[in-house]
């Protein structure tokens, strides 16, 4: 059985997850941990639940969601896995991150890069990998069919829709990704996004008034 823990870190409100299971081999997505109280959080639920993190998992590179990679990867020894074309995203934080008054964010850099259809395996579970671009520009997600659970990051909220006035966003892409990669799968999937509270695609097809199938 899949397990998820959800910290809310930096002042975007960022969700970080721990997603493990049973044999206590897990992940990490979008460590958005920057001042040393997240981080020490982080380390805690991981210390007294005894996990082995496997890897590091970026949804995209969009500042919240990569505050924490070197920490992560520098701490736990892990591989770092993201979408090659969010690539330049991550690699634009560093120039901007002290206009945010993040002077202190260092750098991690990807050792493999996903595609679609990719799966990422730890213990007894599996993530497979969805390209969602529109949000950002290598903009993936988590799925587990098994478990019906998506980590979605900024791509379907509850209520609402990742923005796309940011660099290499833009609102018809990311609509498409909704209706033909989100909303295809069964209606009883749990979201975890990159921001606010769970929701399921059930919900959402019918309710967010950006992306409602009854809306197309």
């Amino acid at each position: 059985m899949i397990h998820i823990k959800t910290f809310v870190f930096n002042p975007f409100s960022e969700n970080t997850y721990i997603v493990y299971d049973d044999t206590l081999a897990g992940v990490v997505i979008d460590p958005g941990c920057y001042e040393m109280e997240e981080k020490n959080e982080l380390d805690d639920f991981i210390k007294n639940k005894k996990l082995n993190i496997k890897y590091l998992l970026d949804t995209h590179a969009h500042i919240d969601h990569v505050l924490g990679n070197y920490h992560v990867k520098e701490k736990y020894k892990v591989p770092f896995l993201m979408h090659k074309k969010d690539e330049s995203v991550l690699k634009a934080v560093k120039a901007y991150a002290p206009n945010y008054g993040f002077v202190n964010y260092t750098e991690a850099l990807p050792d493999k890069f996903l595609e679609e259809g990719d799966e990422v395996t730890f213990g007894d579970s599996k993530l497979s990998v969805l390209f969602l671009p529109g949000h950002a520009p290598g903009h993936i997600g988590f799925y587990n069919e098994k478990e019906k659970i998506l980590i979605g990051g900024d791509v379907l909220f509850q209520g609402s829709i990742g923005r796309t006035d940011l660099p290499g966003g833009n609102h018809e892409t990311l609509i498409s990704s909704i209706h033909q990669k989100l909303f295809v799968l069964p209606d009883d999937v749990v979201v975890y996004p990159g921001h606010g509270s769970p929701t399921t695609l059930g919900e959402e097809k019918v309710s967010n008034p950006f992306c409602a199938l009854s809306l197309r």
